[in-house]
């Protein structure tokens, strides 16, 4: 294992080795995608909608999974680099345990509050049922979702990222198969969307605690645990960036929803949900290559390999904003086909999503870059800057163009929100690598 992350930094080398976690993530995307492509043309643009407004609160878990997993995973890569197996060994399987009670814990709050939750959302008399009805079996699987996503960045960790990728290939593939089945032919509707993803997040979660109970033959299994909340506080402070990050999606996704309902009602709504799901899958190249090339620094830190930071660290850069350009000519060039896969040519819904996906993809450019900047970060273990960058990217930069633009400009100033806001965080991104670059030594 320790030879998977000591690997020689070559870009062949690095790309066989992320491309697994970038696979994982464009799969992990499609689940969302997948659920509003089925809702969105067997069930309707109304029920579409409704999915988007429950979205916020999905986002919460994939926030603490994300969290956790990429807190976790920098703390156990650093601690192998260093040679210290047994403490890492506890350190993964006290922070499983807890993040277990906490699933636990997020399901029974949004079990007996759910109305509530869905009302603070946004949603109208019009569509709270179909929120209702999305959000209610989703609930049960806050908890596999939060494990799943822990699992995939700890595989990567062991130095076996295709075991992510396969996990993830096989929610995935029951996903679209379930989403089919319970809405085609049972006919439904978003529960049965919403039980879909669920059993797409359980299927990986019950093969990764088999996998990390069972498999001692690698470096990393549960062991006895060591209570240790000086550690546990690190994780998630050193991990926060990402729940950071998912928290003000969460923010910035009710923001557009209230100010796209209160300009061109539904509509509005669908049109901007056909934005963000694409987002998903668009920006997932980009965050999948983050978090399989973060143990990478991560071990090398800790191994005092500083050629080798610096090695990667260019061919990440560079990596980061070739793939935000392709993204960004792709997205301009295929607006109308990317649109039409979730409504037909010639509704209003789909003229709004086209004219959106055209100014929108100028995010692209920045966007990749900023998101491997905060990754690199955490891999660190300087969770305060990477939750500076997430903080300030994803939720005052966001909401403050989404707020101004669309105050001035109206429905163009919505579409603008997103590339001004990853322009202003890319010049934040550059400022604080270059004020950290002899720190960490990834750059001269």
């Amino acid at each position: 294992m320790n030879n998977e992350l000591g690997r020689e930094i070559t870009l062949p080398s690095i790309l066989k080795f992320t491309f697994p976690s970038i696979l994982t993530m464009v799969v992990m995307s499609l689940y969302t995608v997948v659920d509003g492509t089925f809702v969105s043309r067997l069930v309707g643009t109304n029920a579409f909608s409704a999915v988007n407004i429950v979205y916020p609160l999905l986002s919460v878990t994939i926030g603490l999974g994300t969290m956790f997993g990429t807190g976790l995973t920098a703390v156990v890569s650093r601690k192998l680099g260093e040679g210290k197996e047994e403490e890492a060994r506890q350190d993964l399987t006290f922070v499983l345990l807890t993040t277990i009670l906490l699933g636990v814990a997020v399901t029974l709050v949004c079990f007996f509050c759910l109305e509530d939750i869905i009302r603070a959302l946004g949603a109208n008399d019009e569509i709270f049922q179909d929120c209702r009805d999305y959000a209610f079996p989703l609930v049960f699987f806050f908890g596999a979702n939060i494990l799943q996503l822990q699992f995939q960045t700890l595989y990567v960790a062991c130095g076996k990222p295709y075991i992510g990728l396969a996990t993830t290939v096989l929610g995935g593939l029951a996903n679209v198969a379930l989403d089919y089945l319970f809405i085609a032919r049972f006919h439904m509707g978003v529960a049965g969307a919403a039980i879909a993803t669920g059993i797409g997040y359980a299927l990986p979660t019950v093969y990764g605690l088999a996998y990390f109970a069972c498999n001692r033959k690698g470096a990393l299994y549960f062991v006895k645990p060591k209570a240790d909340f000086r550690l546990l506080l690190h994780t998630m402070v050193n991990g926060s960036s990402e729940m950071v990050n998912n928290l003000s999606t969460s923010v910035t996704t009710f923001l557009f929803n209230i100010i796209m309902m209160r300009m061109l009602g539904q509509d509005g709504v669908a049109a901007v949900s056909i934005l963000l799901y694409l987002d998903f899958v668009l920006i997932a190249i980009a965050l999948g290559y983050s978090l399989g090339v973060a143990p990478l620094f991560s071990y090398n830190y800790g191994s005092g390999e500083e050629e080798k930071l610096k090695r990667l660290f260019r061919m990440s850069t560079r990596f980061s904003f070739a793939v935000g350009a392709v993204m960004s000519a792709g997205t301009f060039l295929f607006a109308k086909h990317l649109a039409g896969i979730f409504t037909h040519q010639g509704t209003p819904v789909y003229e709004l999503a086209v004219s959106g996906l055209g100014i929108y993809a100028l995010s692209y450019l920045f966007k990749g870059y900023n998101v491997f900047a905060s990754a690199l970060f955490t891999a660190f273990g300087d969770g305060r800057t990477s939750a500076i960058l997430s903080f300030l990217r994803t939720f005052v930069f966001l909401s403050a163009s989404l707020l101004g633009l669309s105050s001035l400009f109206g429905v163009e100033g919505v579409w603008f929100a997103t590339p001004v806001a990853e322009l202003l965080s890319l010049a934040l991104s550059l400022f604080y690598l270059i004020r950290c670059r002899r720190r960490y030594g990834y750059w001269k």
